[in-house]
C-alpha cells in the first residue's frame, strides 16, 4: 500500500515516478524542470540535515496547477512538496522519499484588500516585503515579520511569528482562512473573512503549522494592522543577560504594550558589530520598538527606561527616525550572516525554544553556561517579549567530535526548555529535526491523534512525507 510505503520513507516505484513525471510534462511542458541545479535549489537547508532534492519541480501559476499536480500524484503515489522560498530552518522543503515539489513562488498576487474591515486576500507565494510594499499607500501593513523574506503561504505553513510576535501576534492569530487543496485535488474553504466564527471545527488553524503534511494552501485571507502614527526604536546594554530579562519579564507585566523586544547576547552583539558595522556596546542588548501617538510612544520609552535601570540597563537610546530604526533592525535581520562570517566555511546551525517568560532568565543563563563547558561559539538572539530564543550554533561540520559535542548543546537545549514547561520549538516548526522532541512534549496519546489526522485527510500520505510526525 502508498501508506505503508511513504511511512518507510520509500521512493515510489521506479515507473510510476516515471508516469507521473510523464503526465505532468504533458500539462505543464517547460514548467516541468528536472535539471540537477533545480533540483538542489528546492532543497537547501540551513540545518545539518542532508539535503534531500525532489524529482521535479512544478512552477505553478494558479490554483488549478496545484490541483492537477496533486492529482497526477495521487493517482501514482507520488509526494509532494510544497516550496514558497525556502526559508524554513528545520528540513520543511527536502524530499526524503522523492517526489514532486510545486514552486508557489509565481502565486503572487494580492487578489483582494479590504481597507475598511482590515483584511485582504492574497496567493500563497506572495512575500511579506512585496505585500508591505502594496500596502503602504493604504496606510496599513502585516505585522508578522520572521527576518526573512519568507511567503505567506510558508509563513502560515510553518506558524511562523518573529520580532513583531509580542503585540501583534504570530501567524496563528493573524490568518483568518485559508483555501486549501486536499489529496483528492479539491478545495477545502477553511473560513471567511469574519473576524470570529463558531461555524465548526477550526479547519483554518489545523492546516496553519501543519507544514504542508496535510494540503497544501492555494489562497489565503489575512488580518491588516494600521500603520502608527509614530515608530521608534529603541537600545539599552545591559550588563547581564538575566538583567536584560528582568527587565523584559517586568515590562510584559506591567502591561507596556511594546511591539518588539530583542535579545542579543555579548556573543550576539560583537558578531553584528562587526558585519554590520556598528559600535554597540559588545554586552547583552536589548532592541526594542513602541507603536503609537507620539505621546504614546514617548510615555513608553520613558516606562521602559526606568525599568532598564532597575535591571542594570546601562545608556537607552531611541529614535524615530527612519534611516535609524532600519539600521538597527536591518541589523538584527542580518544576525544568522553574521554568525556566519564568525567562522568562514564553518556551518551554522539555527535553533529555537520557547519558556514562559518567567522562566526566560533561568533558560538563557543556563544556556549560556552549556556553551562554555561544551566549547562552542552559539551567539544567543531572541524574541523574548514571548519567550522565545535562538541560537545559532557554529559549527565545522567534518569534524566528528564538534559535531557531538554541538548535537549533545542542541539536545540540553530542548530537554531544558520543555522540563521548565516550554517548547522544543517557537516558531521553526518541526520539519524532520525535531520529531523525535514530540512525545515527551506532547505525549503518545498526541502523536496518535496526529497520525490519525494525517491518515484522514491524507491517507495516500503524499503530502510532504516524513515532517512533524515521527515514523511508526
Amino acid at each position: 500500500m502508498a501508506t505503508t510505503r511513504l511511512d518507510n520513507l520509500q521512493r515510489p516505484e521506479p515507473q510510476a515516478l516515471a508516469s507521473a513525471i510523464e503526465a505532468l510534462a504533458a500539462r505543464f511542458g517547460n514548467r516541468l524542470i528536472t535539471s540537477q541545479a533545480v533540483r538542489e535549489q528546492h532543497a537547501h537547508t540551513t540545518t545539518w540535515l542532508p539535503s534531500q532534492p525532489p524529482d521535479a519541480v512544478v512552477m505553478a501559476q494558479e490554483t488549478p496547477d496545484i490541483q492537477d499536480v496533486v492529482r497526477i500524484c495521487a493517482q501514482f503515489g507520488v509526494p509532494v512538496i510544497a516550496f514558497g522560498t525556502g526559508t524554513s530552518l528545520e528540513g520543511q522543503v527536502n524530499a526524503p522519499a522523492g517526489g514532486i515539489c510545486i514552486d508557489l513562488h509565481d502565486m503572487n498576487k494580492v487578489l483582494e484588500v479590504h481597507a475598511d474591515d482590515l483584511d485582504c486576500v492574497i496567493q500563497p507565494g506572495v512575500t511579506r516585503k512585496a505585500l508591505n510594499e502594496h500596502l503602504r499607500d493604504q496606510g496599513m501593513f502585516f505585522p508578522i515579520d520572521p527576518g526573512a523574506d519568507a511567503s505567506l503561504g510558508g509563513m502560515a505553513s510553518t506558524r511562523a511569528s518573529g520580532t513583531n510576535a509580542v503585540r501583534y501576534g504570530t501567524m496563528r492569530d493573524n490568518v483568518l482562512a485559508l483555501k486549501v487543496v486536499r489529496g483528492d485535488g479539491e478545495i477545502i474553504t477553511t473560513g471567511t473573512r469574519a473576524k470570529k466564527s463558531s461555524a465548526g471545527y477550526d479547519l483554518t488553524h489545523l492546516f496553519v503549522g501543519a507544514e504542508g503534511t496535510l494540503g497544501i494552501i492555494s489562497e489565503l485571507t489575512i488580518k491588516l494592522r494600521g500603520i502608527p502614527e509614530t515608530i521608534a526604536a529603541a537600545a539599552c546594554s545591559f550588563e547581564t543577560v538575566r538583567g536584560a530579562c528582568q527587565a523584559t519579564i517586568l515590562a510584559i507585566q506591567t502591561g507596556i504594550p511594546v511591539a518588539r523586544i530583542e535579545l542579543l547576547n555579548a556573543e550576539q552583539v560583537r558578531a553584528c558589530n562587526s558585519y554590520s558595522k556598528l559600535t554597540l556596546p559588545e554586552t547583552p542588548l536589548l532592541l526594542l520598538e513602541f507603536h503609537g501617538s507620539e505621546n504614546e510612544v514617548a510615555e513608553q520609552s520613558k516606562n521602559f527606561k526606568e525599568i532598564a535601570g532597575e535591571c542594570g540597563g546601562g545608556d537607552f537610546t531611541w529614535t524615530t527616525k527612519p534611516e535609524d530604526r532600519t539600521k538597527l533592525w536591518q541589523a538584527r535581520h542580518d544576525a544568522y550572516w553574521s554568525v556566519k562570517a564568525l567562522r568562514p566555511g564553518a556551518g551554522v546551525v539555527a535553533t529555537d525554544v520557547c519558556v514562559p517568560i518567567s522562566r526566560l532568565a533561568d533558560c538563557v543563563t543556563e544556556t549560556e553556561d552549556d556553551l562554555k563547558r561544551l566549547n562552542l561559539l552559539s551567539p544567543i538572539v531572541g524574541h523574548v517579549g514571548d519567550g522565545n530564543f535562538h541560537c545559532s550554533l557554529v559549527c565545522d561540520v567534518d569534524n566528528p567530535q564538534e559535531m557531538a559535542r554541538g548535537e549533545e548543546f542542541m539536545h540540553r537545549l530542548v530537554e531544558r526548555a520543555q522540563a521548565m514547561g516550554g517548547t522544543c520549538t517557537g516558531e521553526h516548526g518541526i520539519g524532520q529535526g525535531k520529531q523525535k522532541y514530540l512525545k515527551a512534549e506532547l505525549g503518545p496519546e498526541a502523536i496518535d491523534a496526529m497520525r490519525a489526522l494525517k491518515a484522514a485527510l491524507d491517507p495516500q500520505n503524499i503530502f510532504n512525507p516524513g515532517k512533524i510526525v515521527p515514523a511508526v
